[in-house]
């Protein structure tokens, strides 16, 4: 089944506890702020309910007809070519927001079918055909999907079972004969309001006294226990006072605070439960996954903020000065390396031996993220350093509706002659809102969504195959062996 969008608001009025401000939402579909991103996530069911658009979103599957195409299981590296081209364009129909909510979730699973059934050959325990059943309940359905990873943590320093609440990790109070029973919080559930279930994964590796804190599972998001308390949205209260941000009257998404609160999961929809060894398996492959998402809206990003910068350049007629090409050509670079990671990553993707699915390649996936997250900033600099002071302090475009403003603000914010004064401001008027309304989200967002540089750091440095570099060194001083100069020559 493919769901309209009227089917996905209905689906979404089924008495979910969500508190906002202090206040319990009703209906979230209706209320004043989170509406926006309600409205933000529904653009997926509008498009594929588009006659236009429709075949880019949806997927023909042999066995189960007409899904969403985020759902089909990458098994060629054309397959992961294809998704992302699908992150990338989505997110420029967006409008420069990624929209997560049928990403993230496909991500989850992709990585839950790889990691159940490693667990299944080497344990005998059976879930692998229950997160098989659980996608095939996914797709038939078209529902949403959030995924809650993060676990609120604590003291950092300690392992789960040290802290001195036994609640900052989330993990099972109790079982019983038809499931279990889970508490705690996990923190950046990014549009658990938006969705219809929830995939809970284990943050981190365990040690056996960890045991309880192994867990993983799919819960509907209207579960008895089940408390989401969201981020203000300050990009969307600011519009509420006349400011004209188009992001943020349509396109904005918002994390939440997501609680357990003695929640009973059944059996079927558990997917780890106390395999502690196993924890890490679950939680990397599907980041391994989101990254691979992650350099993918982000390119479509770097493709407006390169847009902008290049729009302003000829605007202001500055293009022939030297350092404002150098500004246009670092985004160039940051854009085309995310593009060109994303490629690399597909091509020579690793497929799974157990399931023939193909797992975006990690070192590329990382270097990708890597550069993502950390250069986001100076790109965003380089935008600044085109544009001038007019990205701070040019006036609203409401200015523009007054006939004695008008007059003044198309005179004198015009810039190079055969230009159009009004496209001008406007542009000026939206760049502005990835400094100011959305400048602290996507900033953050940027440097430690889907996992911070540290994080790519550390696994790009853990997981590299240094017998290349190391043999090269060793040719280079005369110390390789025979069969180590064959395998430099062949690794390709």
């Amino acid at each position: 089944m493919v769901r309209t969008p009227e089917e996905y608001l209905n689906s979404l009025r089924d008495g979910r506890v969500i508190y906002y401000r202090g206040k319990l939402v009703t209906d979230v579909t209706t209320h004043e702020v989170l509406r926006v991103a309600i409205n933000h996530a529904m653009e997926l069911y509008k498009w594929q309910s588009d006659p236009e658009l429709r075949r880019y979103l949806l997927y023909e599957d042999p066995q189960y007809g007409a899904i969403s195409r985020f759902y089909k299981v990458p098994k060629s590296p054309s397959d992961l070519i294809e998704r992302f081209k699908l992150i990338y364009n989505t997110t420029l129909l967006g409008k420069g927001m990624f929209n997560i909510m049928k990403t993230i979730g496909s991500d989850a699973l992709f990585g839950l079918m790889i990691a159940s059934k490693q667990l299944d050959s080497l344990r005998g325990t059976d879930y692998y055909s229950k997160v098989m059943k659980y996608y095939e309940y996914v797709i038939k359905n078209d529902v949403t999907i959030a995924v809650a990873q993060t676990d609120v943590k604590g003291d950092r320093m300690l392992r789960p079972h040290q802290q001195a609440d036994p609640d900052l990790y989330v993990h099972i109070t109790r079982r019983e004969p038809d499931g279990i029973v889970v508490r705690g919080a996990k923190v950046h559930t990014t549009q658990s309001i938006a969705a219809n279930e929830l995939i809970v994964l284990p943050y981190r590796n365990m040690v056996k006294e960890d045991a309880d804190y192994a867990v993983a599972f799919a819960i509907p998001v209207n579960t008895k226990g089940i408390t989401l308390i969201p981020r203000p949205l300050r990009e969307v209260e600011i519009n509420m006072l006349g400011d004209e941000f188009p992001m943020g009257k349509t396109n904005v998404e918002v994390e939440t605070l997501t609680i357990f609160d003695d929640v009973k999961v059944p059996n079927e929809r558990v997917f780890l439960a106390g395999e502690y060894e196993f924890a890490a398996a679950y939680g990397l492959t599907f980041a391994l996954y989101h990254r691979f998402t992650a350099i993918s809206y982000r390119a479509a990003l770097a493709d407006i903020v390169l847009g902008y910068a290049k729009l302003f350049a000829e605007y202001n007629n500055i293009e022939g000065a030297s350092h404002i090409r150098r500004d246009i050509v670092d985004i160039i670079t940051y854009k085309e390396y995310l593009v060109s990671s994303a490629i690399a990553a597909a091509e020579k993707c690793i497929k799974d031996n157990t399931t023939g699915i193909c797992i975006p390649n990690p070192i590329y996936t990382n270097v990708g993220k890597l550069t993502a997250n950390s250069k986001y900033l100076d790109a965003v600099k380089d935008m600044i350093d085109v544009a001038g002071g007019l990205l701070a302090d040019i006036p609203s475009t409401s200015e523009l509706s007054n006939p004695t403003e008008e007059k003044y603000m198309v005179k004198y914010l015009v810039g190079k002659k055969g230009t159009d004064a009004r496209t001008r401001i406007r542009l000026f008027q939206v760049a502005r809102e990835f400094l100011s309304a959305l400048g602290a989200l996507l900033s953050v967002g940027m440097i430690h969504a889907e996992g911070s540089i540290e994080a790519s750091v550390i696994e790009l440095y853990r997981s590299y195959n240094y017998d290349i570099s190391k043999t090269a060194a060793l040719l280079n001083a005369d110390m390789a062996k025979t069969d180590d100069i064959k395998k430099l020559l062949e690794w390709w």
